[in-house]
């Protein structure tokens, strides 16, 4: 009974440690004062003023788009180094293969900012393209993002059970007809769950984003960063927690459709279990 208390008390205190903040932030930014830490009542004017500011609205709708592209590049190139690792596990340099794939997760993001600026600088100089923007901010995001769901995807790959797909091939299936009628919906939670991850991830890097961005590709966590520096306003306030809301929705929107998804899928076993047992 004290154990089951002091893991409760625990877990609450890490909770309020990690959640805390957050919920102080978006409270005030909804401050009346000027002052970001002292409350002088309700209002809606910060989100009114961001509205009216265009160099916010650009950073957003620049992130939102960038998100959205480094996520679907992402899962594809995350599930295609996903099933080299799980699925052909004896070809030449796969202990390579799978060492450049996770690479990224453990190396410091300044190392492959500054990585990647050079090579860029270097491809330009030879070739006159890309120019630092929207596409260098893109690849750099990829590189990340897919590290991280090829570990998603290879996750879900180990727990498959394999009898399902040599199943459908004794059936007459083709290779490329099993992964879409059998494969595919099987990892499609994981897919959307990396799709989420790395949404988020590309949404708030900084990092990459400094050093890839050019004039014009401003994203909006650097638009956030340069005026923190100045001083905190309950502006910035605000547009941290619009950034918080996009991400909540996306990931209470993906977790009910994952525990939709999930709860049809076991419905469905079980009844292909029941129409497989003999008759009485």
């Amino acid at each position: 009974m004290q154990r089951s208390r002091f893991g409760l008390g625990w877990m609450t205190v890490v909770f309020l440690f990690l959640y805390l903040p957050i919920f102080t932030l978006v409270v005030f930014s909804f401050n009346d004062s000027k002052l970001a830490t002292q409350w002088g009542g309700f209002t809606l004017k910060w989100y009114a003023e961001i509205l009216n500011d265009r160099e916010v609205r650009e950073a957003l709708w620049l992130s939102l788009k960038i998100a959205f592209l480094t996520a679907t590049a992402s899962v594809v190139l995350g599930t295609l180094a996903a099933f080299a690792m799980v699925r052909y596990t004896k070809f030449k340099g796969r202990t390579l293969f799978s060492g450049m794939v996770n690479a990224p997760l453990v190396m410091p993001e300044v190392i492959i900012g500054l990585s990647l600026l050079l090579m860029l600088v270097s491809v330009q100089r030879a070739f006159g393209v890309p120019e630092r923007g929207v596409l260098t901010i893109w690849l750099g995001h990829s590189l990340l993002g897919m590290a991280y769901a090829a570990v998603v995807v290879q996750s879900r790959l180990l727990e498959l059970d394999k009898s399902l797909e040599e199943a459908a091939m004794d059936l007459g299936c083709r290779p490329h007809e099993v992964f879409r009628l059998v494969t595919l919906p099987m990892i499609a939670p994981s897919l959307l769950s990396a799709w989420l991850l790395t949404f988020t991830i590309s949404l708030d890097d900084v990092v990459l984003s400094a050093f890839l961005s050019g004039p014009g590709s401003t994203t909006l966590p650097i638009v956030i960063f340069s005026r923190a520096r100045l001083g905190m306003s309950p502006t910035i306030n605000a547009i941290a927690a619009i950034m918080i809301f996009i991400v909540a929705a996306g990931v209470i929107f993906g977790s009910l459709w994952l525990a939709r998804a999930e709860k049809r899928r076991a419905e469905e076993q079980a009844a292909a279990y029941r129409e497989a047992l003999p008759s009485p």
